[in-house]
C-alpha cells in the first residue's frame, strides 16, 4: 500500500558493524552497540515478522543516541510498527515526537498521516466525546497545510470528510436535545456549528430545519425566514424544506432571505 512506502526507503540495508555490548533494555546505560547494529537488527526482526522485538530494538537505539540520524530513522519505523500492531496511543507518541525534533524534515509528513490514522481508528460513536476525533481532524489539517503537495495528502482529505461528518453529527445530536428541552438558544448554537463549520457534510440541510425551527420558536422570524431561504436556494428538492416551507407557512409567513443574517454570510463566504 502506497501509505508504507517511505518505509521501503528507510529498511534499506545498511553495513553492518561488528556487535557490541548488551541488548537488556534494563542496563541500557551499560550498552555501547553501536547505531547501525541496533538498527540493523531492528529491521532483521521486522522482516521476520517480529514486530514487538523490532519496536524495542528501534526504542533502545532512540534511547541510547537520541538526535542521531539512526533515531530518527528510528522513530520512524517505530512509528509504523506500532500503528501495525494496534499501538496507537504509542503511535501517536513516536509521531509527535519526529514532527517535534524534525519539523522540516519531508517524513514529518508521513508521521502526521500516522498519528491522523491512529487517532482516526479511535474515533468513538456519534453518542461519546468526540475529543480523539479532533485530533484526527487536527493531524490531518496540519498534514495538508504544512504538506500540501505531499503523497499522503489525498487520502488525509478523504479521511477528514469523515471526521467532519463525524463532528457534524455530534452537534446534530446535542442540538437536537437541546430542542427537545426547548432550550432553543443552545440548540442554535450547535447548530451554527454546523452550518459554519461543517458546511460540506451531509448535517447541514437538518441544520437549516432546525434553525427555522428553534428561531420560529423563539419568535424571531427574520431568521426563520433566512434559514429556510437559504435552505431552499441550495437544497430545493429536499425534504428539509418542504418541512421548513410547511412550518412557516402555517404561521403565514414564506421564507425569505435576510442578506444581512449571519445565516446568508456563512454561505456566500464558502
Amino acid at each position: 500500500m502506497k501509505t508504507f512506502l517511505r518505509l521501503a526507503v528507510l529498511a534499506l540495508p545498511l553495513a553492518l558493524a561488528a556487535c557490541g555490548g548488551k541488548d537488556d533494555l534494563d542496563e541500557l546505560a551499560l550498552n555501547d552497540t553501536p547505531p547501525e547494529v541496533l538498527f540493523n537488527e531492528g529491521l532483521s526482526l521486522r522482516a521476520q515478522g517480529k514486530l514487538r522485538d523490532s519496536a524495542q530494538k528501534f526504542e533502545e537505539l532512540d534511547k541510547l543516541y537520541p538526535y542521531s540520524e539512526y533515531s530518527k530513522k528510528s522513530l520512524v519505523n517505530l512509528a509504523f510498527l506500532n500503528y501495525s500492531r494496534g499501538k496507537y496511543t504509542e503511535t501517536v507518541t513516536a509521531a509527535k515526537r519526529f514532527v517535534t525534533l524534525y519539523p522540516g524534515d519531508e517524513d514529518s509528513a508521513y508521521m502526521l498521516y500516522l498519528a491522523g490514522q491512529a487517532y482516526f481508528r479511535q474515533m468513538p460513536d456519534i453518542t461519546r466525546d468526540q475529543a480523539v476525533t479532533r485530533k484526527a481532524a487536527g493531524a490531518f489539517n496540519e498534514l495538508i497545510q504544512r504538506f500540501p503537495e505531499s503523497e499522503y495528502v489525498p487520502d488525509a482529505e478523504s479521511k477528514l470528510r469523515i471526521v467532519h461528518d463525524q463532528l457534524g453529527g455530534k452537534e446534530m445530536q446535542v442540538g437536537r436535545f437541546y430542542l427537545q428541552k426547548r432550550n432553543y438558544i443552545a440548540g442554535i448554537n450547535r447548530f451554527k456549528t454546523v452550518v459554519v463549520d461543517y458546511q460540506t457534510t451531509r448535517h447541514v440541510e437538518e441544520a437549516l430545519f432546525r434553525l427555522t425551527e428553534a428561531y420560529y420558536a423563539l419568535g424571531v422570524v427574520n431568521e426563520a425566514q433566512t434559514a429556510a431561504a437559504v435552505l431552499g436556494h441550495n437544497y430545493p428538492d429536499s425534504q428539509w424544506y418542504k418541512d421548513a416551507y410547511s412550518l412557516l407557512n402555517k404561521g403565514g409567513y414564506e421564507p425569505s432571505e435576510d442578506s444581512g443574517s449571519w445565516i446568508s454570510r456563512a454561505f456566500k463566504s464558502v
